[in-house]
């Protein structure tokens, strides 16, 4: 696979994220796992995960200790593999989704983190939504000094705009390596901050990015113009709406979430999908 660079690390040009092998509909745990050794298989070493992908409050982590338990069981060498996660959202156990970014939870969240990781220091952690009862200078403040720590050896944010951008940059003393926002064809608000990613050379993630969950298998209904594209190189939609983010700048590296050994596979060959201008021009504008 092509590969592109979160801080100091390579990774392919492609990630799989991991929330729909734990929350609500979630297969059984060998799907999953054959999920994560397809996409090994495909070329595939950024795994994003978060301790808030779980269902029930007795099993925060759930997404994370599954992700490990998949990559010691794979055959191939994992040494070059980067396991991003996030702390600062949490999921009671009735269905709803809460924050707490204080510096106090974010030290407890990475302590359990890196145990279920099972490793020394944690790739990339990200502050996972911003807090509007903590100011996020303290929020960011904890990641940078889970950094200087050796605790983490990547620091980024997620669900954030471009004023918390510049903020963490500096907070982080212009250590900030990767953006995750939100970012698909149905979903293009967080135009404002790949740009600025693209311009400051830090990573950004899409997440959700052929729709989500529910309607990632719809996106070529709901988007005509990536259908027709799709039809035209003999691909999925959802493998142009890969490469159609792909191409609007060298630092994006999209994360679909996958539970299907299928759908990673597909995703994963985005990056060999090279569309012409028109075609980039023509999707801008669906």
């Amino acid at each position: 696979m092509k590969q592109r660079i979160i801080g100091n690390v390579q990774v392919g040009a492609v990630g799989l994220g991991g929330m729909p092998m734990s929350i609500e509909g979630r297969p059984e745990i060998d799907r999953s796992v054959r999920t994560v050794h397809a996409a090994l298989d495909a070329g595939v070493t950024l795994f994003d995960t978060a301790d808030a992908y779980h269902v029930h409050a007795d099993e925060v982590g759930h997404n994370e200790t599954l992700i490990a338990q998949a990559l010691a069981s794979w055959g191939g060498d994992t040494s070059g593999v980067l396991v991003a996660t996030k702390g600062g959202h949490l999921r009671p156990g009735d269905g709803s989704w809460t924050v707490d970014g204080s510096p106090a939870h974010l030290r407890e969240a990475v302590e359990g983190s890196l145990k279920r990781l099972g490793v020394d220091a944690i790739g990339l952690y990200q502050f996972h939504r911003p807090d509007p009862r903590i100011p996020y200078a303290e929020s960011v403040g904890a990641v940078r000094d889970l950094l200087d720590e050796g605790k983490i050896r990547l620091a980024g944010i997620s669900n954030a705009n471009v004023e918390q951008i510049r903020q963490a940059r500096q907070i982080l003393g212009g250590r900030l390596a990767a953006v995750q926002n939100q970012f698909s064809p149905a979903f293009r608000s967080s135009e404002p901050e790949l740009r600025l990613c693209d311009e400051l050379g830090i990573a950004f993630l899409p997440y959700s990015p052929l729709g989500g969950i529910a309607r990632a298998g719809e996106l070529g209904d709901r988007f005509g113009e990536f259908a027709g594209v799709a039809a035209a190189h003999g691909v999925s939609p959802q493998r142009v709406a890969l490469a159609w983010m792909l191409a609007k700048s060298p630092h994006v590296v999209p994360i679909p979430g996958a539970s299907r050994p299928e759908s990673i596979i597909d995703s994963a060959r985005a990056p060999e999908l090279i569309l012409t201008g028109a075609e980039q021009a023509r999707l801008d504008a669906a």
